[in-house]
């Protein structure tokens, strides 16, 4: 049992959610970090999510989504900040896509890093959910059709009484 007093010794010292990383920088403890942020725009909602999304924090996760995906709203998931997601995760970003999808909206996820894009490619979920590399990028795509058009066309002074909705 030397390996286990060893490490239940490593793991009372760590009393901060944070751990150095070579270079000086810090990085989430797996398991103990993460953080989301929710920021509401007109006609979305986005939520910018940073730590590891793992079987300790994904309930965390769904709960927050989950609820707001039943608000009604097209929800932006910012995965930019995240460095680790699990199966578990993968599984609740699925979940959450249907429960807004029966709700008559979408989910959009950013995803800018390669090796958590490469999970989305792997598991198929690349083709089940609107990926963007960007926050922009995301925002854009769910500029109203309505606007797009009227942008495009000259401006009769007639203003649409449409509601608007996410692009296909």
């Amino acid at each position: 049992m030397v390996d286990g007093e060893s490490r239940l010794r490593v793991l009372r010292r760590e009393k901060s959610s944070l751990m150095p990383r070579r270079g000086g920088r810090a990085r989430p403890v797996p398991g103990l970090a993460l953080t989301m942020a929710v920021k509401r725009g007109p006609g979305q909602v986005t939520v910018s999510v940073a730590g590891e999304i793992d079987i300790a924090t994904v309930t965390q996760l769904e709960q927050q989504l989950s609820a707001l995906a039943a608000a009604g709203d097209p929800l932006v998931a910012d995965l930019t900040q995240v460095s680790f997601i699990d199966a578990a995760g993968l599984r609740v970003l699925g979940r959450v896509a249907e429960q807004a999808a029966a709700r008559g909206v979408t989910l959009h996820v950013v995803c800018g890093q390669d090796h958590i894009l490469r999970l989305f490619r792997l598991t198929g979920l690349d083709q089940r959910l609107a990926l963007a590399p960007t926050l922009g990028e995301a925002l854009r795509s769910l500029a109203p059709v309505a606007k797009r058009r009227s942008q495009s066309r000259p401006n009769t002074g007639r203003t649409s009484g449409t509601k608007p909705y996410p692009l296909p």
